[in-house]
């Protein structure tokens, strides 16, 4: 690093067979004293790709859950400050500088919210996912924060009576670099949220209510319309994640299954009720 710091900082980036973005993402955050990359399972060159660029690897298998996930990515960090990244999102050198400049100094505060960008489908989004665009706190003191368990989306609990803080300078965020992505991404969430969702009250309907409300929510009222057909095609996966979020739960609730009588006589009916 070009300035002395005050303060030592890992960067923690989280994966899944993210071959594809792994070099950018990393390359992105070589600046600073660690760097930790948590895997869970990929099966493509993920880890060769970080281990060739110097990371720590760290394995956790099985998947337990997101939130989980990166509490593991947390507690493997071997310095005071944790900055949290994503394999899909990029350190932008004017962020470098800001956090570079913030732990030369004794930060006011314990956690900072970060905020992003995002460029999907050769765009750069202005309504469905238009700056500041926050997730879960990205910079913070390792012992000052903890993420919830979730096996969606994490939340988090702040282990500080200092307030959040929010930097300036954006993070990059390229979601998806083919729209394949967009259905791999609506059917493994909504598999983590239906089993989620156990035990509670769903059906076929509630299951649409809620996919057609996500869609509203993300193309009308976060005005998704803005971003064209990128902007659809957000908001349809939303819809489709969220609709076979509470199908999926519904389907395990009612145990479909072969009818009760024989199967073989069963079968046999149904061919001559074909014919």
């Amino acid at each position: 690093m070009g300035d002395e710091l005050v303060h030592k900082i890992s960067a923690c980036v989280i994966t899944f067979n993210d071959a594809d973005n792994l070099q950018f993402s990393v390359a992105s955050v070589r600046w600073t004293d660690e760097i930790v990359v948590v895997d869970t399972g990929s099966t493509d060159r993920t880890v060769e790709i970080a281990e060739s660029m110097g990371a720590r690897i760290v394995n956790t298998i099985p998947f337990a859950g997101f939130g989980e996930m990166r509490n593991r990515a947390k507690d493997a960090c071997s310095h005071e400050w944790v900055f949290s990244l994503d394999a899909d999102e990029h350190c932008t050198p004017e962020l470098r500088d800001e956090i570079i400049a913030l732990m030369a100094t004794d930060p006011p505060h314990d956690a900072y919210l970060v905020p992003r960008r995002t460029y999907m489908m050769g765009r750069w989004l202005r309504g469905s996912s238009r700056p500041p665009d926050y997730r879960t706190p990205q910079l913070y003191r390792k012992d000052c924060l903890r993420y919830t368990p979730s096996l969606t989306h994490e939340a988090h609990e702040l282990l500080s009576k200092r307030p959040l803080g929010q930097l300036q300078n954006l993070v990059w965020h390229y979601p998806i670099s083919e729209l394949e992505e967009t259905l791999r991404k609506a059917n493994l969430y909504s598999s983590l949220g239906a089993r989620a969702l156990a035990g509670k009250r769903v059906s076929m309907w509630s299951a649409l209510g809620h996919g057609v409300w996500a869609f509203l929510r993300l193309f009308v009222f976060k005005r998704g319309f803005l971003d064209g057909w990128a902007g659809f095609v957000i908001a349809l996966s939303n819809f489709e994640g969220t609709f076979y979020r509470y199908a999926k739960a519904y389907e395990k609730a009612q145990a479909w299954g072969l009818p009760a009588t024989n199967t073989d006589e069963t079968r046999a009916r149904s061919v001559r009720a074909g014919s």
